[in-house]
């Protein structure tokens, strides 16, 4: 059951990669749009916000008193901050994914939010810093009386196959973690965006945990496939075996790189995710890899 006239939305993360889609997305749909922004972030990207029609409201995760008044108003929450892509002074997963998120859903508890909407990933084997984190806020939502959605999408197509983690597809090289062999149901910004709004007064994403990935389950050695016939080029391969990748977590000695490993061995070890019951209830056209492998081997660019 949608209603666009009523609910007042505020993106939280909104000036990040997947904060800005849903905004976009949200506007589309005709819905009421504030996002969380803080004071330091960069301009141009408030600019974006506001060009698409979205309301900016000044405020930091790490500041209670600037949450509180930032709810004024606001029947929903989507929260997609995170302190792993974008950083800034003071930025940690401790200070921002943890109790950051921590103070936000105290805060929208406190309000009686109608909806909060938190995007966090499937659960991972071990523990790390980062998965800790959202299972903490994932936990508090739930046991709250606040109708809650908690959307745990797989690996980012936009992410993971992009030259920031070694998929060099402009150079054709590639850094494949493991063998290569197990499969994983990459998922787009777009789509996981699209799940988001979705999600928006919907009654079959009420007090909801969703693991959400893409139409089909592919190796990193199928991607690689993909993207070889999209830009008619041979890649070169690198595997950086499981053994280092251990190597690497236990020798981590901070939250950050000892959550990049963590990601990477499960990488390594393969996550598919069913989506035919989700579809059903929530149906969403899905982009395939290869769909993305040809948009940005065309642009030569991940996003």
């Amino acid at each position: 059951m949608k209603n666009s006239t009523t609910s007042k939305i505020l993106v939280v993360g909104a000036t990040g990669f997947l904060g800005m889609e849903i905004s976009r997305q949200l506007i589309a749909a005709n819905k009421n749009v504030s996002g969380f922004v803080r004071k330091t972030a960069a301009q141009e990207k408030v600019n974006a916000l506001k060009q698409l029609g979205v309301q900016t409201i000044e405020g930091d995760l790490k500041d209670r008193a600037s949450i509180k008044k930032a709810l004024h108003g606001i029947t929903t929450i989507i929260s997609t901050a995170s302190s792993t892509l974008s950083r800034q002074e003071g930025d940690s997963i401790q200070t921002v994914d943890n109790e950051g998120q921590a103070n936000l859903a105290d805060e929208a508890i406190a309000a009686g939010i109608q909806q909060f909407i938190y995007i966090s990933f499937p659960s991972m084997p071990g523990d790390f810093p980062l998965q800790d984190a959202k299972r903490r806020v994932e936990k508090k939502l739930v046991a709250s009386n606040v109708p809650y959605t908690i959307l745990q999408p797989t690996f980012f197509a936009e992410a993971w196959l992009s030259p920031a983690v070694g998929f060099d597809f402009p150079n054709a090289k590639a850094t494949i973690y493991g063998e290569g062999k197990n499969k994983i149901s990459w998922i787009t910004i777009q789509d996981v965006a699209a799940f988001a709004v979705a999600s928006v007064d919907n009654v079959a994403a009420k007090n909801k945990t969703i693991e959400l990935g893409g139409p089909e389950a592919l190796s990193p050695l199928e991607v690689v496939a993909l993207f070889e016939k999209a830009g008619g080029k041979k890649f070169e391969l690198q595997h950086v075996p499981v053994e280092a990748l251990q190597a690497q977590k236990n020798a981590a000695t901070d939250d950050l790189s000892k959550t990049f490993a963590s990601l990477m061995l499960m990488y390594a070890t393969g996550q598919e995710i069913n989506m035919e019951s989700t579809l059903k209830s929530i149906p969403i056209k899905l982009n395939s890899v290869n769909d993305y492998a040809k948009r940005v081997v065309l642009m030569g660019q991940p996003v």
